[in-house]
């Protein structure tokens, strides 16, 4: 309907200049006039389609007319041609502007709809995934992951990732683990009057055995019993002998530096603390081997010159000191 406003633009102007009339002239404008009330209501219209609820008032006309000034004297009157362009210029602006804002809000639609379905799609999927994964955790906890039926139509490819299949691999352990604690039970526990000497010659017996960690477990036992036994010192340096014939240098080396640190006139404090120094060239720290090295020889001459002198030598030669 704008297209055809808009031709009909030059015969209006041409009709309004041509008519003496004014009779003929108002009765051209009022039909004119219809129409464009009309065209104004379909625009109210699609106002209300595109803002629901919001009666047109997001763009009101541009040009509106006065009501109740006089015009002063002396001041040519508009032509109802005029004010009938001026109105269909204020009808095609807003008629274009709605439809620019009909367009961006379809777009935004479009937008959050794709938007909406990939995040139910993302949640979906998780959730699917983490139902199989429950399913299977509840079948495993009813079945307690074992199966006591043989399986004799699955190939033994598709049997290998399954854990619930009982394997010759698994069975070693278990019968590892029960050779161990045979061997273990067959090592005699002392049993004399001073109780705290046999829980530490028990622990002695099972690190000579090479049993290292139920060496640990069994002197850490001695320690928390019996913490002023006169084999103290014994069991401080035993344990962290323990931890470093088992390959654990670092931890071997706490337990020296405590037993030097405690009682440095202990039985045992100058072999912690030359294992200290040994223990630090294990672990590649040559600054307090050799540190441990110089304290040994100050404090302890005479083991450095004679019950420990070929371990010291040892130590000593494998580490570059200043």
């Amino acid at each position: 309907m704008i297209r055809s406003l808009r031709g009909a633009r030059p015969v209006l102007i041409t009709l309004a200049l041509s008519l003496a009339a004014p009779a003929f002239a108002q009765s051209a404008d009022t039909g004119t006039d219809v129409r464009l009330r009309a065209l104004e209501a379909e625009v109210k219209a699609l106002q209300r389609q595109v803002f629901p609820g919001g009666d047109a008032k997001y763009f009101p006309p541009q040009v509106s007319t006065a009501q109740g000034v006089t015009p002063a004297t002396g001041t040519p009157a508009t032509t109802p041609v005029s004010d009938l362009l001026a109105r269909m210029d204020a009808v095609e602006a807003q008629m274009a502007r709605l439809t620019a804002q009909g367009e961006e809000n379809s777009n935004r639609l479009s937008k959050l709809e794709a938007r909406f379905a990939a995040s139910a799609a993302e949640t979906t999927t998780p959730a699917a995934a983490n139902n199989g994964a429950t399913t299977s955790s509840n079948l495993s906890a009813m079945t307690s992951g074992a199966s006591t039926k043989p399986v004799t139509t699955a190939t033994p490819a598709a049997l290998a990732p399954k854990p619930a299949t009982t394997t010759p691999a698994a069975a070693k352990p278990t019968s590892a683990s029960a050779q161990r604690l045979a061997a273990v039970r067959a090592i005699e526990k002392p049993d004399t009057s001073d109780k705290g000497d046999d829980e530490y010659s028990y622990g002695f017996r099972l690190w000579d055995a090479k049993f290292y960690p139920e060496a640990e477990q069994q002197l850490k036992l001695f320690m928390q019993k019996y913490p002023k036994h006169a084999r103290m010192s014994f069991a401080r340096n035993l344990l962290g002998r323990a931890y470093f014939d088992e390959g654990n240098p670092r931890e071997a080396a706490s337990w020296f530096l405590q037993n030097y640190q405690a009682d440095k006139r202990g039985d045992r404090a100058p072999d912690s603390l030359l294992m200290l120094a040994e223990a630090m060239r294990q672990l590649k720290d040559s600054n307090r081997a050799c540190v441990a090295l110089t304290q040994f020889a100050e404090d302890y001459p005479q083991e450095a010159a004679g019950r420990l002198k070929t371990q010291y030598d040892a130590t000593r030669g494998g580490v570059k000191c200043n």
